[in-house]
This record gives structure tokens, C-alpha cells and sequence, in this order.
């Protein structure tokens, strides 16, 4: 893939409809490092915890993930406490991982380094 995945545009999920193998997420990993595959009742998903000062940065970038998921049309589950922000992105018309979740943690990821990472401390 020589795209990076955050320039990438939301897929169509095609005829096949289905999620990506282990081998398939285990080859997208490298691309969104500090993302991990976190597993609940068989139904994986990507997940990253993201660092704060405060509530006010956390609240913040949790509404600039919003913002994001909306202009995407993919939604992630997002937990906001004070100082962080978990953000998990699945495929429920997969019940799995789908490229699209990897475009959309690449693309966080590049919202965070671009708006918020230099004003953490």
C-alpha cells in the first residue's frame, strides 16, 4: 500500500463484506504504531489512548474525533475522562476490523500530531 492510510478516503466494503484477517491487521499495524488490537467477545477493535494536561484538552479533542467521524461517516466509540481520551474504531457491518478503521485511526492520529500534540504539556 502505497498511500499513506490517513490520505486514504473511506472504502466501500464491496461484494466480499467482511473483516480483515490477522494477517491482513497484522501488515496495516506498523502504519498506526501505537494503536493496539483489543478483543471483547470475540469482536475485535482498534484502540489507542490518548494523553492530556486537563478534562478541557481531553473534551476538546474528543469533539475534533467527532468532528472527524462526522466528515468521514465513521464512527468510532470514544471514552473521555480527565487527562485522556479513548478512542476505539470497529466495523459493525463487519463485527470486525475493516480497512476503514485503520484509515480512520491513521487519520486520528494525524489530528492529534497536527492540533493537539505540541500543546500537551
Amino acid at each position: 500500500m502505497s498511500t499513506p492510510l490517513a490520505d486514504m478516503p473511506i472504502q466501500p466494503y464491496g461484494p466480499e463484506k467482511r473483516p480483515l484477517t490477522r494477517e491482513e491487521m497484522d501488515e496495516l499495524l506498523p502504519q498506526v504504531p501505537e494503536w493496539t488490537i483489543v478483543e471483547s467477545a470475540s469482536v475485535p477493535w482498534l484502540e489507542r489512548r490518548f494523553r492530556f494536561p486537563n478534562f478541557v484538552r481531553a473534551l476538546t479533542f474528543t469533539n475534533a474525533v467527532g468532528a472527524l467521524a462526522e466528515a468521514i461517516n465513521h464512527h468510532p466509540a470514544i471514552l473521555t475522562e480527565w487527562g485522556a481520551v479513548t478512542v476505539r474504531w470497529w466495523t459493525h457491518a463487519v463485527k470486525g476490523i475493516h480497512l476503514n478503521d485503520f484509515i480512520a485511526a491513521a487519520k486520528t492520529d494525524r489530528l492529534f500530531a497536527e492540533q493537539f500534540e505540541k500543546s500537551r504539556s
